[in-house]
């Protein structure tokens, strides 16, 4: 095994978007980048089990070492809940959630063996704002979140430290990449396409990904991390506000907000 002066990291959607500015990030603080995506560095379908562990098996097989695992890919659905195919909701859920999954508990031996690792998954604020007609997408981001809280203390005797960073409206290709349902929306009143479309204004009127990226890479470099990183001010405190809010008042100013 060579020894390296540099870190390995994977990042998994690291082609474009929050996932590409991560990769540029950490590659700017001198680490040893490999972006994975289904036309990166080394292909991979995060949301097929044997595709995610291949990938990371090539990582260390070229590099003796994996110390960072940073997880961005996934996409987006919006549409009534009613009128989602339940198969178009388990593939959200697939890439999103079981994709994160998938990359982990590949990486989870060779860190353990290695003496530990950082894994940074990508949350959303959405996860604890949850949107009317992106309600599988909130779902996906919801779980993430949980999910990176529990496996830290599952994790934490190894050494493998986790966090989730969880953006607000952000400027990317996500946005335009989103897999609409929204047929027949005369059933909601036109209510879907006026919900997306302000979705749609404000992540394009959003953070640069740069940001994001930027801070994924801090976090992954971080010697400490705590559980959950929010990008801005503004969302920091809508946050606080959901928490102290009473849940019907809070999920009633969300509902006039995007489901009017």
């Amino acid at each position: 095994m060579k020894p390296r002066s540099s870190k390995v990291a994977i990042v998994t959607g690291g082609t474009s978007g929050i996932g590409l500015a991560a990769v540029e990030a950490l590659r700017e603080r001198g680490c040893t980048v490999y972006a994975l995506s289904r036309h990166g560095d080394i292909r991979c379908d995060v949301a097929d089990e044997q595709s995610a562990r291949a990938a990371v098996n090539e990582v260390y097989r070229r590099e003796g070492r994996i110390d960072i695992l940073i997880n961005c890919a996934g996409f987006g659905i919006s549409g009534a809940a009613e009128l989602t195919p339940l198969e178009t909701a388990k593939q959200q859920l697939d890439v999103n959630l079981f994709g994160t999954a998938n990359m982990i508990n590949a990486v989870i031996p060779i860190m353990r063996g290695q003496g530990g690792g950082r894994i940074v998954n990508t949350g959303s604020v959405a996860g604890f704002v949850p949107i009317p007609f992106q309600t599988w997408y909130s779902a996906s981001k919801a779980a993430i979140q949980s999910y990176t809280m529990a496996m830290g203390n599952e994790l934490r005797p190894f050494h493998i430290t986790l966090a989730a960073v969880l953006p607000g409206d952000t400027k990317t290709g996500f946005t335009a990449a989103r897999n609409k349902i929204d047929d027949p929306d005369n059933l909601y009143a036109g209510r879907i396409a006026r919900s997306v479309a302000r979705m749609e204004q404000d992540e394009q009127n959003g953070v640069p990904a740069k940001t994001v990226g930027k801070l994924m890479a801090k976090v992954a470099l971080k010697k400490k991390v705590k559980p959950t990183y929010i990008p801005g001010f503004s969302y920091n405190l809508v946050n606080v506000l959901i928490r102290l809010l009473p849940s019907g008042l809070a999920n009633r100013l969300i509902g006039l907000l995007y489901a009017k």
